[in-house]
């Protein structure tokens, strides 16, 4: 029978899982990073893995479920909330998500590998997966909705608005294909045109009138 980790080993131990599972996820993706590529640096067996996470999927999990409160206060606290009207809001929120993903290579992935996030959901029961879905995903589309509500987003489902939003995210991923002095301003200019072209004009002040429950 293999000896217990000492309560300091599994400290230890569970870092290295965690900043190696970072690097390796971040780098070449959830499906090419195997047990063996995990335990190595951490020096243990591949059945001992097993002692500190249930899956690959699980170490992944928690590794979002760490930098998610630090994220949506980034995002929400520092951003929507503090938006003095909806256009605005829109604007400054696809600006500091850009700054997240430029900052945070974990979030970076989720954007543009969306099914990896979907492969952590299969492992897991269906309440733990909603549990971090709430955790982990900004609620915008209540956000929209609530806006909508009061006039001042364009006729549109809120899913096609988050849609909307997300592309503009996903341009990053063709910025070698731009000049160097001509992405930034194609940049700029769609973060424009969507945030106009989704909102009405005039555009009163939304934080206001929102409730903290969705924003």
């Amino acid at each position: 029978m293999p000896t217990p980790f000492s309560a300091a080993d599994r400290t230890r131990i569970t870092e290295i899982l965690l900043r190696t599972g970072e690097n390796l996820f971040t780098t070449q993706g959830l499906r090419k990073t195997s047990l063996d590529d995990l335990v190595k640096p951490a020096n243990i067996a591949k059945s001992s893995f097993y002692a500190f996470f249930e899956s690959k999927e699980a170490l992944y999990l928690e590794l979002m479920l760490r930098q998610a409160p630090q994220v949506q206060k980034q995002l929400l606290d520092e951003v929507l909330t503090k938006a003095p009207d909806l256009r605005t809001a829109i604007k400054d929120f696809l600006r500091a998500t850009l700054r997240v993903l430029d900052d945070n290579p974990l979030y970076r992935r989720l954007v543009t590998h969306p099914e990896e996030m979907q492969a952590v959901s299969r492992r897991i029961d269906p309440e733990r997966a909603a549990e971090v879905r709430e955790q982990v995903n900004l609620p915008l589309g209540e956000f929209f909705r609530r806006a909508q509500r009061s006039s001042k987003l364009i006729d549109i489902s809120p899913e096609a608005v988050i849609g909307l939003m997300q592309a503009v995210l996903l341009l990053p991923l063709h910025r070698d294909e731009f000049a160097e002095d001509v992405y930034p301003v194609v940049l700029d200019q769609l973060i424009e045109f969507v945030a106009n072209g989704l909102t009405t004009a005039p555009v009163r002040a939304l934080v206001t009138e929102m409730s903290p429950t969705y924003v």
